[in-house]
């Protein structure tokens, strides 16, 4: 970064390769949206040429270009508003073979998505993205503990939703157990 910031706009290339793919998965996994998140993309690639001087030596380049791309989003649904519902493309890079494992899959990305935006946001972030925790308090400017906190109730959350998205499947019985944290009963024949 230190030499497209000193004009040799030509190892922009080299970021791009590095850092274009953890992006589109960034966007697309925010918006739900293919098209969109890959115009996000280059919107931040320009971003990076447009700002390349408000760099500062020492600055870790990967929490700058996540604070350019959370920018860019925001600036673009300033913009244009989202007028439909979000339809989630987030696919694994690697599917499942198996097709258990490809429902559940499936059933936590409608999980996510079902998120509010800030909170969907920290845990791509954080789990996807693999910034550190200190990466990501510097990015949205609170605390070290505020974003563990942030993260924690995310999870929370994450995990009350994909067990509404699974319940509707489990048979009456079996829904008041785990509501209960009991095993199922048999048939009627307990001792």
């Amino acid at each position: 970064m230190l030499q497209v910031r000193d004009g040799a706009g030509e190892t922009l290339g080299v970021l791009f390769d590095r850092y274009q793919t953890p992006l589109f998965n960034f966007y697309s996994k925010l918006t739900g949206d293919r098209t969109l998140s890959e115009d996000l993309v280059q919107e931040v690639f320009l971003r990076i040429l447009k700002y390349r001087q408000s760099y500062s030596p020492g600055t870790p380049f990967r929490a700058w270009v996540y604070q350019i791309a959370r920018n860019a989003r925001i600036d673009h649904f300033r913009k244009f508003p989202p007028q439909t519902t979000l339809k989630p493309e987030m696919l694994p890079s690697v599917l499942p073979t198996d097709s258990a494992q490809q429902q559940e899959i499936e059933l936590l990305q409608r999980a996510l998505q079902q998120l509010p935006e800030e909170k969907r946001e920290i845990l791509l972030l954080s789990r996807f993205q693999e910034l550190k925790y200190e990466e990501i308090a510097s990015l949205l400017g609170c605390e070290l503990n505020t974003v563990k906190t942030r993260i924690h109730r995310a999870l929370q959350e994450l995990r009350k939703n994909f067990h509404q998205l699974t319940r509707p499947n489990m048979p009456k019985q079996a829904e008041a157990a785990a509501a209960e944290n009991f095993p199922p009963r048999g048939d009627g024949h307990e001792v």
